[in-house]
């Protein structure tokens, strides 16, 4: 059986108008995007999938990263994760992350407390709409 991984995402910048997220430690092996958002919304988190040896793990965007996840949205374009030298976009993470924040908007199944903060957090993006 293989063993889940996580790799926590606390802060993101904005490098010269990309949306960027340092990992301290870096997946093993191979890994590619999975193009997947989904939440965990007990860890009030954002969790973008990833394929890490033929087994899923998880970037989890931790609720201190959500801000920089805002400008993303905002400029619409797929954040990269920067390991070490290595910089890789997570396809698909805009598209799907904003789809999910108007599913989450209002909807108590994810819980009262994750989607106060989601609602309070990314405000600008459920105000376009």
């Amino acid at each position: 059986m293989t063993v889940r991984k996580t790799y926590l995402i606390h802060e993101g910048s904005n490098n010269e108008g990309a949306i960027q997220f340092t990992l301290t430690t870096a997946p093993e092996g191979q890994w590619q995007p999975a193009n997947r958002v989904i939440t965990d919304s007990d860890e009030m988190a954002f969790i973008y999938v990833i394929d890490e040896n033929d087994a899923f793990s998880y970037f989890v965007f931790q609720q201190s990263s959500w801000d920089a996840l805002v400008q993303m949205i905002q400029q619409e374009q797929d954040p990269a994760v920067v390991i070490g030298e290595e910089v890789i976009t997570l396809t698909g993470m805009f598209e799907e992350l904003q789809a999910l924040l108007f599913n989450i908007e209002g909807n108590s199944n994810y819980g009262e407390a994750f989607v106060t903060a989601v609602e309070e957090a990314f405000s600008a993006i459920l105000a376009e709409a």
